[in-house]
């Protein structure tokens, strides 16, 4: 019945071809398909000698040697297909061959060998999209000298893929562009651009965020285990932001895989070998750290390969009217504003600040600016939309909030202010403008001690 079952549902259909023949080389099965593709009848083949039918038939061999030949090509009668031929065993013993192929004809392989191909290519992508450098050379703007200089070096180290590189550069300055677009223009373009912040990961997780970990390594693994960031940037490059706020514990580790470029997985015995570069950043002075038993000197020698000091805002300042052109156009799409420029008065009063938070916070103060001028329907940006600022008189110190979170906290508070004045305290217009509802509106009104009935 079993057997029946077999032949009936199984053997017996067109997607395949099927053939059982015994060990004195005698046909006892040939399914239709088979027959068809040969042009005889059953009672032309059953019982027959395979060696008359198919003179070139691999199950001879088979059962001689006692050895399955898998995934071979075979054609017959125009038709080109993918076969195997297994040996049919009993009491240990070859008793016949069992042969088959999975695809009538060669376009019917190769339609499904370009969909799995164009469905894998398809998420190659989507991997390759997630962990693919965003930035360019291109997109670090400026003239001045000091930016041209660095940018000329970085050019030089992503010509060579292998070498570490040490960026460093205060909070804002753009240490992730400049890893980027070394990363991008390597021929290491192609492959993974792997983000790790060094200062944003728990201590007790960072190894295994940094080399992976086997199933059951500790309390909550994944099952199965799960592969490390430095599994990920194989063939690419790893970008280990915020570097001096790993623990010296974790730079031991560190260091092993500079030196060695393999590592295990936590909880793990195999050894993995990966081909990665690292680039690392920092806003600290690691010299002073090593000084201070806070970081390890063999560690920075390790890193410090080729350095890239990138420099503050304040050091060129004459950039502000380049990055500003350059952001106003992408900040538009963002904030769907319609900002078409910027005054010279406004120019010469951002030139005015000294930029702590260097070209982030210039470009949040630019954010802010933009919405102002935009609610206003201001065509450009004048000083009016910089008053946040409190840039007092040229030459003068600017004065700004001390925290992003105190910086935001007003912008947002002047946000409404602007919204409410506007639409001459209109509570749904105004919640119409900043695209909330009225209740989040009423709440952010009292968040701030803004009269409810007098805004």
């Amino acid at each position: 019945m079993h057997s029946q079952l077999l032949v009936s549902e199984v053997l017996d259909t067109n997607a395949m071809t099927a053939l059982i023949v015994s060990k004195d080389g005698t046909i006892e099965y040939m399914n239709k398909t088979y027959q068809y593709i040969l042009g005889k009848r059953e009672e032309d083949v059953i019982g027959k000698y395979i060696g008359d039918i198919t003179p070139e038939s691999r199950t001879l061999s088979v059962i001689k040697n006692g050895k399955a030949i898998v995934g071979y090509n075979w054609s017959i009668n125009g038709y080109t297909m993918i076969a195997c031929a297994l040996p049919l065993i009993r009491n240990d013993e070859v008793c016949g061959c069992f042969a088959y192929s999975l695809f009538m004809d060669v376009l019917d392989a190769q339609d499904l060998v370009e969909n799995i191909m164009r469905e894998l290519n398809m998420y190659k992508e989507e991997v390759r999209n997630l962990h693919a450098a965003r930035y360019s050379f291109a997109d670090i703007v400026g003239r001045t000298p000091v930016i041209e200089e660095i940018k000329s070096l970085a050019e030089k180290a992503a010509e060579h893929p292998s070498i570490t590189v040490l960026i460093n550069g205060e909070s804002g300055t753009g240490k992730e562009l400049f890893a980027q677009a070394i990363h991008g223009v390597s021929n290491r373009s192609r492959m993974p651009f792997i983000r790790v912040n060094c200062a944003a990961i728990p201590e007790h997780l960072l190894e295994a965020e940094l080399f992976g970990y086997e199933e059951g390594a500790f309390t909550g693994a994944k099952k199965g285990g799960s592969p490390g960031k430095f599994e990920l940037a194989h063939g690419g490059t790893i970008f280990l932001d915020e570097i001096g706020e790993m623990s010296l514990a974790m730079q031991s580790k560190l260091l092993v895989f500079l030196q060695e470029r393999e590592f295990e997985r936590l909880g793990g015995h195999k050894t993995i070998r990966v081909n990665v570069r690292v680039i690392a950043a920092t806003n600290r002075n690691l010299e002073e750290m090593i000084s201070q038993k806070q970081f390890r000197e063999d560690l920075f020698y390790r890193l410090n390969v080729l350095t890239l000091e990138i420099p503050p805002l304040r050091e060129r300042i004459q950039d502000i009217p380049l990055i500003v052109e350059y952001f106003m156009p992408q900040l538009n799409l963002e904030l769907k504003t319609r900002v078409s420029g910027i005054s010279d008065e406004a120019l010469a009063m951002l030139s005015q600040y000294s930029w702590p938070g260097n070209i982030r916070e210039l470009v949040n103060a630019l954010q802010r600016a933009m919405l102002l001028a935009d609610m206003g329907n201001y065509p450009t940006i004048t000083t009016k939309q910089l008053r946040f600022m409190k840039v007092v008189n040229p030459g003068e110190k600017a004065i700004a909030s001390n925290t992003l979170k105190s910086l935001m906290r007003d912008y947002e508070k002047n946000i409404l202010v602007q919204a409410l004045a506007e639409t001459k305290n209109n509570k749904a217009m105004a919640a119409d403008i900043l695209d909330i509802d009225v209740s989040s509106l009423y709440k952010k009104m009292k968040q701030y001690g803004l009269s409810v009935e007098n805004a």
